[in-house]
């Protein structure tokens, strides 16, 4: 036969508990980090990573846009500098208006 030995029961039954008031205590502890680190960051004003996204997207494609501009405005300039450079064509001389013949004295 066995013998039961109360004392072990006990102690057994004491560890259990602690182990469970000790779960209970992490769980408790964790989520208390949780809060203050919620509480840092929302102190620091940072943003979520989705938005932080979209703005990136939208600078990268107004930098793009503003080198395509460049590129057209530095086309543009070329061709306005090989006007001016260009020699102007001398304007044809404006025909005569015939004169009204002179009226033939009498005679």
């Amino acid at each position: 036969m066995q013998n039961q030995n109360p004392f072990f029961d006990d102690l057994a039954r004491v560890a259990s508990g602690a182990m469970g008031a000790l779960s209970g205590l992490r769980a408790e502890m964790e989520a208390m980090v949780r809060q203050q680190m919620e509480r840092l960051v929302a102190g620091l004003d940072l943003v979520p990573r989705e938005e932080f996204e979209a703005v990136r997207a939208m600078a990268a494609k107004a930098r793009s846009e503003q080198e395509d501009l460049e590129a057209r405005v530095k086309a543009l300039e070329g061709q306005l500098a090989a006007l001016a450079a260009a020699p102007k064509p001398k304007a044809a001389p404006k025909p005569r208006a015939k004169a009204a013949p002179k009226p033939r004295p009498a005679g």
